[in-house]
């Protein structure tokens, strides 16, 4: 089958190729406290996959001899684990910004009523799911009683700092409910920030709007709705050449629960390796191996480079 992605960077005359890496992102595993419909990875309370006690080791080892500018920690619910906060203090001790992909419902959960001092103390950078600011629509995604759950969440973090202090940030992430493109990022922050403040009292930094990947329970409802064409189609009818050089997948390294190495963590999902003769682990590489490496793609790369792009960080063009 044809890669429609490669099809779409051919016709602008455009190569994906790695750059120098500033993002190291840790996947630890795909248990989560939740089972949302747009998961691209397919978490839930049942799974089981995690990472173990020896490649954390060896992932903290080679954060401590390379020191990437930034550690990126997601999941599944990331604090789960029981190697999340090792991992946030190693990265911490080399001066790294870290990052904590947090559904927010992990605040309410026993077990981690301390997770929000721990965060603030470390000053992770907290980057927390909230799909909409409307209770209806944040329950149809993610579970009955998830919003009210995720305010509560949000206040938790407030009351520490975050989204007020210049050491605490938080960042909301806004995917759409179906099939379609998330509006403009700046103008859905505005509404966001309004809602949030009338309505709760409740402060954030930036609203980062990701494009639904074609991947997982999201591609499987697409099929059941006799909407993966036209949903590809819109994709591809969106391709924005001016997006190419912020996409994420040149300047991060995904890294699975075994140590296995991906381009990004969509790739990661689709078990798309990199590879040199033989797949892969973190420990088979160094930084300075990566600038100039292809990208592997495949039709879902047609979600980041369509309108504004997106990306782990957001949109990626304006």
């Amino acid at each position: 089958m044809p890669n429609r992605f490669e099809s779409k960077l051919a016709e602008h005359g455009l190569r994906l190729q790695r750059a120098r890496l500033e993002t190291l992102q840790i996947n630890v595993g795909r248990q989560c406290n939740q089972a949302c419909r747009h998961c691209h990875v397919d978490a839930a309370p049942w799974r089981t996959e995690t990472i173990d006690e020896a490649t954390a080791r060896r992932v903290s080892a080679w954060i401590t001899e390379h020191k990437p500018a930034i550690v990126d920690i997601t999941g599944g619910a990331p604090e789960l684990s029981p190697f999340f906060r090792p991992l946030v203090e190693t990265a911490r001790a080399t001066g790294a910004r870290v990052i904590d992909r947090n559904n927010l419902t992990i605040l309410s959960e026993s077990g981690h009523e301390d997770l929000p001092e721990f965060l603030a103390r470390h000053q992770v950078e907290v980057i927390a799911s909230l799909p909409c600011y409307s209770r209806e629509n944040v329950n149809r995604q993610r579970g009955n009683g998830v919003f009210d759950k995720s305010i509560a969440g949000l206040k938790k973090l407030n009351a520490l700092g975050y989204g007020a202090s210049a050491d605490l940030e938080l960042h909301l992430v806004y995917n759409p409910l179906g099939p379609n493109l998330p509006g403009p990022q700046a103008e859905l922050e505005a509404d966001y920030k309004q809602v949030l403040k009338d309505e709760f009292d409740i402060v954030f930094n930036r609203l980062l709007t990701i494009t639904n990947q074609p991947i997982a329970r999201f591609a499987e409802d697409l099929r059941r709705q006799d909407r993966w064409d036209d949903y590809l189609d819109l994709l591809a009818n969106a391709f924005n050449p001016a997006t190419i050089d912020g996409l994420m997948c040149r300047n991060t390294l995904s890294v699975g629960y075994g140590g296995e190495l991906y381009d990004c963590d969509f790739n990661q999902m689709l078990d798309l390796r990199m590879r040199n003769g033989k797949p892969l682990f973190l420990w088979d590489i160094t930084p300075e191996d990566l600038p100039g490496l292809p990208i592997q793609t495949d039709f879902h790369c047609l979600a980041c480079a369509a309108g504004a792009g997106s990306s782990c960080t957001g949109a990626v063009a304006g």
